[in-house]
């Protein structure tokens, strides 16, 4: 089905398109790739399956603040301030444009507990202090890759310093990094336990939790706690975590 584009603006890095669909809207970077798609209903529900699957450390810590890597249309920040309402949502945004058009087609929320830097991601973790976020989610991509940054040493180095003792991280990659890589080396030198969820569209997310912690059965009663509050299946998608160390 097409799709009808509502808005289009161009700044430095390329254009920002705003297409809606019957039942969806969506936000792409002058490519075929979607960078953020809402449910037009209920703004707040992440549709792309990775978003959701994104959301999984919080059926294991209620965290007081995070910090969002990449806004792109807020769904992410939408999602945990629906479900957290007391949670204080940090998010940062490489281009103020992308932002605007978050504010003005993706219903994002203008709450209190949301704060915005638009900025590098690099540099507002390094001036970050240490311990003081309990989550982490890094979905950076331009129109066509993921930022290289997340795929660096010293990007999980700065995300384990800020994260508190109890502290959970997750990263939206493209394709799965080499777990035997320096990547990887550098995830398990800082986090005591490792988890791989696979997307139906072949994006891999990676967790990492600063404590150790037992997986949840798929029927466990949070996880039905957590549907009635925010309705993406969070049971069928703990059944597909894998976990790694």
């Amino acid at each position: 089905m097409k799709g009808e584009i509502i808005h289009y603006t161009r700044d430095a890095l390329g254009g920002i398109l705003v297409i809606d669909y019957r039942k969806h809207r969506v936000m792409t970077f002058d490519s075929v790739f979607e960078q953020s798609k809402i449910d037009r209903r209920q703004p707040h529900l992440p549709v792309h399956e990775y978003s959701r699957a994104m959301l999984l450390p919080v059926a294991f810590v209620r965290p007081a603040h995070a910090t969002i890597l990449g806004l792109g249309g807020g769904v992410m920040a939408s999602a945990l301030l629906h479900l957290l309402p007391d949670c204080q949502v940090h998010a940062v945004e490489l281009r103020p444009s992308v932002l605007q058009v978050a504010r003005e087609y993706f219903s994002l929320p203008d709450s209190a507990n949301l704060a915005i830097t638009t900025g590098d991601a690099r540099d507002a973790l390094g001036k970050a202090p240490d311990r003081s976020t309990d989550l982490i989610l890094a979905d950076m991509y331009s129109s066509d890759r993921m930022s290289p940054t997340q795929a660096r040493r010293e990007f999980i180095r700065q995300c384990s310093r800020v994260l508190s003792a109890s502290g959970w991280l997750a990263i939206n990659y493209h394709r799965t990094p080499d777990i035997n890589g320096p990547l990887f080396r550098q995830l398990r030198g800082e986090f005591a336990v490792l988890l791989l969820f696979k997307s139906k569209t072949n994006n891999t997310v990676i967790y990492a939790s600063k404590r150790p912690f037992e997986l949840l059965h798929s029927k466990d009663p949070a996880l039905t706690h957590l549907e009635k509050n925010l309705p993406i299946d969070w049971r069928r998608l703990m059944a597909r975590v894998i976990r790694l160390t």
